[in-house]
């Protein structure tokens, strides 16, 4: 089973990816600017600012997510996974309010709430608009997704349990049809 689960910032993608993994006993994949920074050994925010205006960087990552996950039976957690990964047997979006997203950043980074919300819409803007121009992405229609979930409503055990839930019917329903 490969599982894509996607989302904004602050939406719980690694977290929730993580935990969904390890509950179904698949491999968690989950290469990001993050980690692509660290190897580069530059600032995570000096990557997205040269990802705005050099392709490459957001290339080379969604080719190595694909890479990793054409291994197979794996949950891929990353912004663009439902898209990229085409043959995913479940495709999940996490959403919550921009206002949400940018207090779990806060508490996770600190700095003070208003100014992680300003570079918080910054940021979703500027993601907006490069996935557009790049792939002609709309992250904001993820209407084709198997399953949403507003995390703001559930903790990420929570949201986990749903996706495992749903990956269980669908396992259930391949292996009964």
């Amino acid at each position: 089973m490969k599982i894509a689960i996607s989302g904004k910032s602050g939406c719980g993608n690694t977290t929730v990816s993580k935990k969904t993994a390890a509950k179904l006993g698949l491999k968690f994949v989950n290469y990001t600017f993050r980690i692509m920074a660290q190897e580069k050994g530059i600032a995570f925010e000096e990557l997205c600012r040269l990802a705005e205006s050099d392709k490459s960087f957001d290339i080379m990552l969604d080719e190595k997510q694909r890479k990793l996950a054409s291994e197979g039976n794996c949950v891929l957690g990353s912004r663009l996974a439902i898209w990229i990964i085409d043959d995913a047997d479940l495709k999940v979006f996490l959403d919550a309010p921009t206002g949400v997203r940018a207090e779990r950043i806060h508490r996770r980074e600190g700095g003070s709430y208003e100014e992680v919300l300003k570079k918080t819409i910054a940021r979703d803007k500027r993601d907006s608009e490069r996935y557009k121009n790049l792939y002609n992405i709309d992250n904001n229609d993820f209407s084709f997704a198997d399953l949403v979930i507003d995390t703001s409503a559930f903790s990420a055990e929570e949201v986990a349990d749903l996706i495992v839930q749903k990956a269980e019917q669908l396992l259930d329903y391949k292996v009964n049809k």
